[in-house]
């Protein structure tokens, strides 16, 4: 099993920055995914951005592609999307996930296995 705790929500004015963290603890896997979603009131859940184990590739939805940045530390198993330039329609509930399955990037969310509890972020005018 796998546990993902996301941290670093929290309200902010337009124009402002979040990091958000996402720790992960237990089971490992030679190949994943990891990924950021968000979900809005009322909203599907949506991409935000991915990386891949080793880090070295990223991948982002065009919404924030510029304004965000996914990162990973593997020494301490954390995932980072690093938030600038925040906007109030970034405002949603930001859930990191782990896709262990796939050898490619997964944009969808019922393609991940598992999933963090969420950290909400609001961005007012």
């Amino acid at each position: 099993q796998v546990q993902l705790v996301e941290s670093g929500g929290g309200s902010v004015q337009a124009g402002g920055s979040l990091r958000l963290s996402c720790a992960a603890s237990g089971r490992t896997f030679s190949n994943y995914f990891m990924g950021w979603f968000r979900q809005a009131p009322g909203q599907e859940r949506e991409f935000v951005a991915a990386i891949s184990r080793s880090g070295g590739s990223t991948w982002y939805a065009d919404s924030v592609r510029g304004r965000f940045t996914i990162s990973s530390d593997n020494a301490k198993s954390t995932v980072y999307l690093q938030m600038n330039s925040l906007k109030p329609e970034d405002t949603a509930i930001y859930y990191c996930a782990l896709d262990r399955t796939s050898r490619t990037v997964r944009i969808r969310s019922y393609e991940y296995d598992y999933w963090g509890q969420g950290t909400q972020v609001t961005v007012s005018q």
